[in-house]
């Protein structure tokens, strides 16, 4: 709303109205307006949560504090969307296909998470939505993320493009592809020639080739938002692990959208250039400003939990930026924390069941999961598991501590990948 304003001051040569034109200042407004709508509104939704006894019911796993936490306000993940979408609606082009896309996959989570919510505190059903209908509404998203890339005209890459390199003697010209086109591709991690064509998975020529390739895109899209929704959601279990990894994720995320929407740069670095894509980077200092506001209250000892309002929104959110930027396939080294937590509990489960079907017994892998949780059980032997390390139990902020500068340095990673092919 304030873009198409201040574009139309700029016109008629209002001073300083010329500001809107450019990203950086837009995603630096869109930061600071969401981290102070996250603190400012933050305590009145805690308090009003508090005041209908919206509180989070505790299953006794014997962890160190665990009890004390019964009661804390739930279904905080409000705050982080309402945090998010208020500035990308005041300073964000909203005519922008993946604004567009953004803010559907905000709204509609929240929707999904809420519902889930709802059921588990408000009428009191501790299984919350049945998982059927938790899996229906994130193929849906997916669906949508997939066909929309597909059917927009505006959703377009640029494999390589035309720049300008100048030294002190002559100017020379690199021309490569300079149409934008429809494009299948993705990006793969640590191969020089790092572009991947869903396309040419499959032994099929021509349209038919083009065609899986865009079916392939759509599975894969569905896949993706499933999986890192769910491991965002198994991800929160701590106080700030979930919110404080997401952040580090969303920065790297930014940088991404800001590299891939910049001609000179995606040239220069040899990715793709995805025009529009740099509006992306007004949504992601939003969104990481409301998770840094939302964790003003959610740290150690969290005063809000986020429920699954907010933990399958905000992997949702992750997952599908890393689709429109063709990052996909950087996900489980970007989102290292969340693809062990999901691995741990797959882990978990299958050898649980293969042992007591073999042994009349089940037995565990880890002492308990998701993994977060195996840290804070003392080694001892008490627990019946194959992995005993740590012997001794850690403290519940010093896990998520360190789980952020793990993610930290997966982020580092990630972008290292963009020249280590």
């Amino acid at each position: 709303m304030l873009y198409d304003l201040f574009n139309y001051l700029n016109t008629i040569d209002i001073p300083g109205a010329g500001m809107f034109q450019y990203i950086s200042f837009r995603s630096t407004l869109a930061f600071v307006i969401s981290l102070f709508i996250a603190m400012i509104i933050g305590r009145k939704i805690i308090n009003k949560l508090q005041k209908l006894q919206i509180g989070e019911t505790i299953r006794d796993l014997s962890l160190e504090g665990q009890l004390s936490k019964k009661g804390t306000p739930t279904m905080g993940g409000i705050i982080i969307i309402i945090a998010t979408l208020i500035p990308c609606l005041l300073v964000g082009r909203l005519n922008n296909i993946y604004m567009i896309l953004m803010l559907v996959t905000t709204v509609w989570l929240g929707v999904l998470g809420f519902a889930d919510d709802y059921i588990k505190v408000i009428k009191k059903n501790k299984e919350g939505m049945k998982g059927k209908f938790k899996i229906i509404g994130q193929v849906g998203l997916g669906l949508i993320v997939g066909l929309t890339l597909y059917l927009s005209p505006d959703a377009v890459i640029r494999e390589k493009s035309e720049i300008q390199k100048t030294t002190e003697t002559t100017i020379t010209t690199e021309v490569g592809q300079n149409e934008n086109t429809k494009s299948t591709k993705t990006t793969i991690p640590f191969v020089k020639n790092h572009n991947l064509d869903y396309a040419d998975i499959l032994p099929f020529e021509g349209e038919t080739a083009q065609t899986v390739g865009w079916i392939i895109f759509v599975v894969m899209s569905i896949i993706v938002v499933t999986a890192v929704s769910n491991g965002a959601n198994l991800t929160d279990g701590l106080d700030g692990l979930a919110a404080g990894t997401t952040a580090i994720i969303g920065v790297t995320l930014g940088i991404f959208a800001y590299l891939s929407g910049h001609v000179m740069y995606s040239s220069y670095l040899d990715i793709m250039y995805i025009p529009g894509s740099e509006e992306l980077v007004v949504f992601i200092s939003a969104f990481v400003g409301a998770l840094i506001g939302f964790l003003w209250y959610n740290v150690y000892p969290a005063q809000v939990f986020m429920g699954d309002t907010g933990s399958l929104t905000i992997g949702g959110i992750v997952a599908v930026l890393a689709i429109i930027l063709r990052k996909e396939l950087l996900l489980p080294l970007l989102c290292g924390i969340f693809f062990v937590e999901s691995l741990s509990v797959i882990m978990q489960t299958a050898y649980f069941k293969y042992t007591k079907k073999r042994y009349g017994e089940g037995r565990r892998i880890f002492k308990m999961t998701p993994l977060h949780h195996h840290f804070q059980k003392d080694g001892d032997g008490s627990i019946k598991a194959i992995l005993q390390t740590p012997r001794m139990k850690m403290p519940e902020s010093r896990i998520t501590l360190r789980f952020w500068i793990i993610s930290i340095l997966l982020a580092a990673l990630t972008i290292v990948t963009l020249k280590i092919r």
